[in-house]
């Protein structure tokens, strides 16, 4: 029989990356790392994050949430929580929260082109 490892707990980060908006003075950081930290729901209860040992770090323009991998923190959850902080800060309109890899999301401006009339007149 093979023995397994010893109890290592291994972490799962997730990034959240804000570059474009931050660049532009369009989103603060600093508030919506702070309504992270008071809507991220961890078995169910909001306000859990220290219990759980999740942690939210922040860097000038990206947020980082490191959380254990038994918590079973989902990612999904994050980009629901970043849209609806998008919803409020009434920049949903132009902004779009990406998945850019397997562990990160991007906060991206949506691709306004001019339309062409032309296909409008048939």
């Amino acid at each position: 029989m093979v023995k397994g490892k010893g109890s290592k707990k291994s972490t799962v980060k997730f990034v959240i990356d804000c570059t474009a908006p931050v660049d532009d003075k369009v989103l603060d950081v600093a508030s919506f790392e702070k309504y992270l930290q008071e809507r991220i729901k961890v078995d169910g209860k909001t306000g859990n994050l220290a219990q759980s040992n999740v942690v939210i770090t922040r860097d000038r323009t990206k947020l980082t949430v490191a959380s254990p991998s038994e918590v079973g923190f989902s990612k999904r959850q994050l980009k629901y929580l970043s849209k609806r902080y998008l919803k409020k800060q009434q920049l949903r309109d132009y902004l779009r929260v990406v998945a850019a890899s397997k562990n990160s999301y991007e906060l991206r401006y949506y691709q306004i082109t001019g339309g062409n009339d032309d296909e409008a007149e048939e």
